[in-house]
């Protein structure tokens, strides 16, 4: 096979997972705004979302005929979930967190310059406090993004790099203002969000270390403000504790049997 072709069929393929992150943002969309954001022509825009919605992945509204997520990525995304040894190996310590502390519990790693969320328990309050829930949001926007950061030189250098884009007034805005915060986090051994990502909602998170000292992963339990305020060096106890012991039972795990 020539070189060209080689690429070309990579190009094809990278230019369909960009169509998918098209939907991160958007519930739905029509051939011509995803050709817009592609920058590709209206016929190939098509032709990619009738290859994928012929698979599943993607499919098309009967009263709107425009293209949303396909239920079969939602399979493949679960069973991805299921296979991450991580979030296995913390399942029954994320429960326990959950009971002791009465605050929503999230188990999150870094992917690029954002926090990703591999698991989440919530509570009620958790739920109340929380408006909106994603999966992903930028490492400086929340408590387990500034624990990891925190932990993390190259973590912190991708969402410098990146930029800080603002979610209310208090969001982190500045290089400064990030890098002051991280060395705040180092000195506590832990990170609190407070109206940060969204108004009236609270976090408290704690860096899951690797032998060398860098954050593999981040354990947060989220409520209210208010909550924070009156119980917020309690449950700031509890995550660290709850974060040090899967950072043990992880390392016992990957230690070698003699």
């Amino acid at each position: 096979m020539r070189e060209s072709e080689v690429e070309g069929g990579l190009k094809s393929v990278a230019t369909a997972l960009d169509l998918l992150d098209c939907f991160i943002t958007d519930e739905e969309l029509g051939v011509s705004e995803v050709a817009r954001r592609l920058g590709v022509a209206k016929s190939t825009a098509h032709r990619l979302l009738t290859t994928l919605a012929s698979r599943g992945i993607i499919e098309q509204s009967p009263s709107t005929g425009r293209y949303r997520l396909g239920l079969h990525l939602f399979e493949l995304g679960h069973l991805a979930l299921t296979r991450v040894d991580l979030r296995r190996e913390s399942k029954t310590l994320l429960e326990e967190l959950r009971e002791v502390s009465g605050w929503t519990v999230h188990l999150s790693v870094r992917q690029g310059a954002d926090t990703l969320f591999l698991e989440r328990l919530p509570t009620l309050r958790g739920m109340q406090a929380m408006a909106e829930y994603r999966r992903r949001w930028p490492l400086h926007a929340t408590s387990s993004g500034k624990a990891i950061c925190a932990f993390d030189p190259e973590a912190a250098l991708a969402r410098e790099t990146a930029g800080f884009p603002a979610f209310t007034v208090h969001t982190i805005n500045s290089q400064a203002k990030f890098r002051a915060a991280l060395v705040e986090v180092r000195r506590r051994g832990y990170a609190t969000s407070s109206d940060e990502l969204m108004y009236g909602l609270a976090s408290v998170a704690a860096p899951v270390l690797g032998p060398q000292g860098v954050a593999r992963a981040a354990v947060s339990i989220t409520g209210s403000v208010q909550e924070l305020h009156a119980k917020g060096d309690r449950q700031a106890r509890l995550v660290v504790a709850a974060s040090q012991k899967l950072a043990r039972m992880l390392q016992r795990k990957a230690a070698p049997i003699s």
